[in-house]
């Protein structure tokens, strides 16, 4: 059975500086300009996940998410991969290093909204070594968190009014499927 609208012509919308307003058919999404990519760093640890937390424009709010970062956005940035972007991204926004990495995979953000994709990485053996909150002016807060506190912790800052990404369901998985 043919998909509605798989074939319908692609037409752009509008295109700014990062991202592009498309249509096609009956569907309207957005996608990143230069296919950029982001890695996204599970960085757990003795019974621990690192979180961060900072305002986003488009939300109105601040919003607690797993650290990340864009692959290749940096100068130099095209010769930039995941565990590259990971071991900068995770050290500029929570000042740690990690030890070890092993990469979990790609996956989609919002796949009916936007073509963002990211890979996630997970990070073990994590070392203190810098203050973390970010580059530029980026005001990121980090937190370390318990795993077995962590559903309380996410309704915590749920009812302070503060974002929950998404991939907080990674850490959130045993408490809701328990």
């Amino acid at each position: 059975m043919p998909t509605p609208d798989a074939d319908a012509p692609e037409e752009i919308v509008w295109k700014g500086d990062w991202i592009t307003a498309k249509k096609r058919g009956r569907w309207e999404y957005a996608t990143r300009n230069e296919n950029v990519r982001a890695a996204v760093i599970l960085a757990v640890e003795d019974g621990h996940i690192l979180l961060v937390e900072q305002y986003r424009v488009p939300l109105g709010c601040r919003s607690v998410e797993l650290p990340a970062g864009l692959i290749g956005d940096d100068d130099g940035g095209e010769n930039d991969d995941p565990l590259s972007a990971a071991k900068r991204e995770l050290e500029e926004e929570t000042g740690y290093r990690a030890e070890c990495w092993e990469e979990i995979g790609d996956f989609v953000s919002s796949p009916g909204m936007i073509d963002e994709g990211f890979t996630l990485l997970k990070a073990t053996g994590l070392s203190k070594v810098g203050p973390g909150g970010g580059v530029g002016g980026e005001d990121i807060t980090t937190h370390r968190v318990g795993l077995s506190d962590f559903p309380r912790v996410i309704a915590d800052f749920r009812d302070r009014g503060v974002a929950i990404d998404t991939r907080m369901l990674v850490a959130l998985g045993p408490h809701l499927l328990g």
